[in-house]
């Protein structure tokens, strides 16, 4: 199998990129080869501020001939056939709806396509993950997924309780996804999903995506967590048996407050802040350092996620559709040609 060949050819989905919030590193995700990567334009803040991040997006997208918003399937396929990377908007929090659910269509409208419900703490939605209790989905919870599904925004259950995610995932007429979780069966973290979590996104006919992040990959046991390329393709293995081929992706969640795109000195503030704020706890997310699987440490190297995946002996179409193909699958469904 020609490695350099199958990565040039295939459609490649990075499905959760908070490193495009410094848009020069569009071209990191370019030059690996990246097909759709999709920014974070919200998280846990106002409407107001979602909406200037989008606008930001917008006046940058077309400034670019090499970039095209993506709104539909088809729009990933042109991009692949002309050239393009395609930007898809992605939210990682529902601050920006606040509790008003007519900004569902407002932000649909400008092109978001995909909603996690929570981001570790608890929200008008829901619980986060890292809360000590979760009472599942609010009644606003229940009829935000109802919207969600109205308007074809795929629901994402990463950085959200175990009860809350089952009860999103029971309720949706859509498939719904983890963008960026690993397997808490491989390592053990409250940020990680348990295998029932797992089937059940797969029987909405949607998928996991398997993050970078290296304190997800392999436990961090009280200092910076080193994990390898094959360590990150353990959790694609167990996620492929446990689910199948059809239902897993990537979402390497590649963030700027990171090594190598940030010193040290950011990284402690980055993390001190989110500590202080509640969005982190130090038993989730260790101090840093963190380092990235050194075999696909910036975006520009996921050239050698296609070896390693070669390498751990899966077949070409397989290599296809985790690279790329099950999240276009999952798009189609929910959005449409």
């Amino acid at each position: 199998m020609d490695a350099e060949k199958l990565h040039r050819d295939a459609v490649i989905i990075d499905a959760v990129a908070p490193l495009l919030e410094k848009k020069k590193y569009v071209e990191a995700y370019k030059a690996g080869g990246v097909t759709c990567a999709a920014p974070t334009v919200g998280e846990t803040d106002t409407p107001a501020a979602g909406l200037k991040t989008i606008g930001s997006w917008l006046h940058f997208i077309r400034s670019r001939k090499d970039l095209k918003l993506v709104q539909k399937a088809s729009d990933i396929e042109a991009a692949k056939r002309n050239g393009q990377m395609g930007i898809l908007f992605h939210f990682q929090g529902t601050g920006p709806f606040e509790t008003d659910l007519n900004l569902v269509e407002a932000f649909q409208a400008l092109g978001v396509r995909m909603v996690q419900l929570t981001y570790n703490r608890k929200d008008y939605v829901g619980d986060g993950c890292e809360e000590e209790t979760d009472g599942g989905l609010s009644r606003f919870g229940k009829a935000l997924v109802g919207r969600l599904n109205e308007n074809r925004v795929i629901v994402d259950c990463t950085h959200t309780g175990y009860r809350t995610t089952m009860d999103a995932l029971s309720l949706t007429t859509r498939p719904a996804v983890f963008s960026h979780s690993n397997s808490a069966v491989t390592s053990p973290s409250k940020r990680n999903i348990q295998d029932d979590q797992a089937k059940a996104a797969a029987a909405t006919g949607g998928l996991v995506g398997v993050t970078a992040v290296p304190w997800f990959i392999v436990p961090a046991n009280g200092g910076a967590a080193r994990p390898s390329l094959d360590d990150l393709i353990a959790h694609i293995d167990h996620f492929v048996s446990l689910i199948g081929i059809d239902h897993v992706g990537l979402g390497l969640d590649y963030w700027w407050k990171t090594l190598p795109f940030s010193g040290i000195d950011t990284m402690m503030s980055a993390w001190e802040g989110a500590v202080s704020t509640g969005y982190y706890t130090p038993e989730v997310y260790p101090r840093p350092p963190h380092y990235n699987p050194p075999e696909i440490e910036t975006p520009e190297m996921l050239f050698g996620m296609t070896e390693g995946l070669i390498r751990r002996g899966y077949k070409e179409d397989d290599v296809r559709k985790i690279l790329g193909l099950n999240w276009l699958r999952v798009f189609r469904e929910v959005w449409g040609e």
